[in-house]
């Protein structure tokens, strides 16, 4: 192997993934992602701690993103309507990658301590959310709501937009799933 590969953390990404749904994650090994990819061990941790965070290493730059929208938002807009617009743009940004978010998705789902992370990761999100509000003038418990009800509003947007047959876009899920949001905290 050369000492220079191009791509490589996109050929780790990728392996890891074929191998984690071919062999399930648990079953898979840091050589073996390696070796698919065609690098060695070393390489792949230059690029990520464990095997874990092939699943989770955007977390940052989702966080980020989200924070960004938030701060972004009219100063008009309601906490609520600011984390919804937040959570619209990454939904847009989902949607581009829908296949890889829906393989992913499937990896998470059939083992327990990845959905431990997956939940440790949005409870950061709306942690973070939260704040941006708070940057924005919203006090608490204000900005703790909306962000955690925004979270909320996704993972039931996103768990049906995993399940769509009809191909509808995240975005639709995330706005049909605040507005139930919205109707039953009216008492309609």
């Amino acid at each position: 192997m050369s000492r220079w590969e191009p791509n490589a953390r996109g050929r780790l990404e990728q392996a890891a993934m074929e191998l984690y749904v071919e062999r399930g994650f648990d079953r898979t090994t840091v050589a073996e992602i390696a070796e698919r990819a065609g690098l060695t061990e070393r390489t792949f941790f230059r690029h990520f701690a464990d095997k874990r965070e092939v699943l989770f290493a955007g977390a940052s730059l989702l966080q980020e993103f989200l924070v960004n929208t938030v701060a972004g938002a009219p100063n008009s807009a309601a906490p609520i309507d600011a984390i919804a617009a937040a959570l619209e743009a990454v939904g847009v940004l989902f949607e581009e990658r829908r296949d890889g978010v829906r393989q992913r998705q499937s990896v998470i789902a059939a083992n327990a301590e990845l959905q431990e992370r997956e939940l440790i990761k949005l409870a950061l999100l709306a942690s973070a959310m939260a704040e941006a509000l708070r940057r924005r003038g919203v006090t608490d418990p204000a900005a703790s709501l909306a962000a955690e009800a925004g979270i909320a509003v996704f993972r039931i947007a996103f768990e049906r937009w995993i399940d769509d047959t009809d191909e509808r876009d995240l975005p639709h899920h995330i706005r049909e799933s605040l507005a139930e949001l919205k109707a039953v905290t009216a008492g309609r």
